[in-house]
Parts: C-alpha cells; structure tokens; sequence
C-alpha cells in the first residue's frame, strides 16, 4: 500500500509469451508470460507485442529513490534473497472501483495475508543502509552571510549535490528548508526565462534572516532533463510551445525529479520535521514520503517579467504550483504570457 497515481511510473512495451500461450488474457497465460519475463535466459524474440502483460522499469536504489508500487515490489524480492522481479495486481472491489485501504485490510484478515506499506520498507531499508555519502564541508561566506557548505554524492551513481547549512540544525524542529534545483541558465547566468536564480537568492537570504536552516542544491538540471535537453526545451519555446508542452515534445514527463536522495540527505543532517520553501506541492508530498514530516510550508514567490511571465503561468495551470497570477496581470499583453 501507499505510491498511489501519477507517480511517473516507468510503462514498456506490453507483451505476451511467444510459445505455451493461447489469446495471452487467461490467468494462466499471463502466468506463463511473467515466468518468461523473469527468466534469465529470455530473449526479445520469446514474446509478442503488443500483449497483455505490461512489465515496469523499476529505479535502481528501490523505495530509497523512488516511493512508487514497482520499487516496492522488486525490493520485497529482494529483501527476501529472490530474483529483483515483482507482480503487481490492483485488486478490485465488486462495484468495480479499486479497494483501498479499509478493504484492502478487509481482504487480507480474509485470507490471512500481511500488509506491508512502502513507508515501512522506506523505514526499513533507511535503517540498514544508505545512498549517500558525505565527501567534504567548509564555510563558505556569502552575500546572505556564512554557509557550511557540504558535498554528498550518491553512491549508486556518482552524481553530487550540495548542502548549505546555517546554525545548528541536527536534532532542531521544523527546521527552515529549501530544495533547489540545479539551474545554470537562472542561477549562474542570470537568465529572465526563469524564477529559479531569484528564488535561489531568497531562500539563503530566509534561511539566513532565521538563523537555522537547509539549502539544498540538487543536480536536477531541467526539472531532471539534463543541461542539453533544457536548451533544447528552449529552443522549442521560442517556437511558441510551453515549458511542460516543449518536454513532451522532447520525449520527457513534464517533470523527472524525484525526492528520496534529498531526503537522505536531510535526514544525514539530523533533521526529521522541516518547513519547506516552496511553491511545488509534488514537493511536500515528495519529501513526506521518506520519513522527513513536512509541518509548514512558506510561499517563495519571485515576480514577473516579460521573458518568464508564461513560463510560471504554466507552473501554476499545469504542473500545480501554488502561485498567486495578480503580479502577472501587467504583462497579459506580452507574447510569453499564457492565456
């Protein structure tokens, strides 16, 4: 239990075993294709496609990384010294509606059956082990005064992310906290076609006007996209598409951030309740998923221009960031505003 929709979850192609199977929709069809799925020796050429199973691409670093059903199952497998392969099966109720949670416990003191939660596995595989690691720290002044500066990288990948620390935080209640992502057009290069070098420079200057808190930058270039990819989303933009139309247009969901390894991070940091800076509630919910308990969230709201106006109207109208649009009404007139 737990996930829920619109988790971004990773669909391939579906397909049905080649041999053994009739129509490929009979329980034991799908039985048999999934047995083929998970068999080593299988080759591209054992299966037909389209069919009637619909295998999941699951992250590497499991619930960790991501809090999604597919993670949850291949890591129950292997938790349990079995193959890293899982089925899952939505079960339903009579009237045709999915069963949630109260049914769902109705059906397993049926049949005796154990309920696990994807939190419970989050808390179990936190308490064995880890995905990031700490590398290295030292001050670093600022405009908005002095920052510990902290260098984690992820041990499955390699990738780094900073941490600028202010006052003592490990332990501390409802900590002060930002998670920025990386943004070198808005944050190194001063660009209009966005809020983030702004919202940037307001969340060290709260963080630093409270005295404790938490910027997190994380390598999340292009809501996740990478640096070639979002250049090529602008390039796409000034073709007139949006920012969510010009990601689909590249291949992308509007956004590929996932939460977990900061998370991990702020946890490494002794932080368990923070108030979060944000606007973005995939945020909140994202951050709530991996025991961090978000108890505040404050608004970070940067204003318009002409170049960036469309741009956070589409933050609001289709990604759900809590932005207020009266700040915007200026620039209706302007071709980069949405309507």
């Amino acid at each position: 239990a737990g996930g829920g929709p619109g988790r971004d979850t990773a669909f391939t192609v579906s397909v049905d075993a080649r041999r053994g199977t009739t129509t490929g929709i009979s329980a034991k069809d799908r039985a048999l294709t999934i047995r083929r799925l998970i068999d080593a020796k299988a080759a591209p050429e054992d299966f037909l496609r389209p069919g009637h199973i619909f295998p999941l691409r699951a992250k590497e670093g499991g619930v960790l990384v991501r809090a999604g059903h597919t993670e949850a199952a291949v890591d129950l497998a292997r938790l349990a010294g079995l193959k890293p392969a899982g089925v899952i099966c939505e079960i339903m109720n009579s009237d045709g509606t999915m069963s949630r949670v109260p049914q769902l416990a109705r059906f397993a003191k049926r049949h005796k059956l154990r309920i696990v939660t994807i939190q419970d596995l989050i808390e179990h595989r936190r308490s064995q082990e880890r995905l990031v690691r700490r590398l290295v720290a030292a001050t670093l002044p600022t405009q908005h005064g002095d920052f510990e500066i902290a260098v984690y990288q992820e041990t499955l990948t390699g990738k780094q992310h900073l941490a600028l620390v202010k006052g003592e935080v490990s332990g501390a209640k409802d900590v002060l906290v930002r998670v920025h992502s990386s943004c070198i057009t808005g944050d190194t290069l001063f660009s209009l076609r966005c809020d983030c070098g702004a919202q940037l420079g307001a969340a060290m200057k709260a963080v630093a006007k409270e005295g404790r808190g938490v910027v997190l930058y994380l390598s999340q270039e292009g809501r996740g996209i990478g640096l070639v990819n979002k250049i090529a989303s602008y390039r796409l933009q000034d073709q007139g598409l949006d920012t969510v139309e010009a990601n689909k247009a590249l291949g992308f969901k509007p956004d590929l951030r996932e939460y977990g390894i900061g998370a991990q991070i702020l946890a490494d940091l002794g932080l368990t309740t923070i108030r979060l800076l944000t606007n973005n509630p995939r945020k909140i919910v994202g951050l709530g998923a991996f025991g961090l308990r978000v108890t505040g969230r404050a608004p970070i709201q940067m204003p318009a221009n002409p170049h960036n106006a469309r741009y956070m109207g589409t933050k609001r109208s289709k990604l759900g960031h809590m932005l207020d649009l009266e700040p915007l009404k200026g620039l209706r007139n302007h071709p980069s505003l949405e309507t």
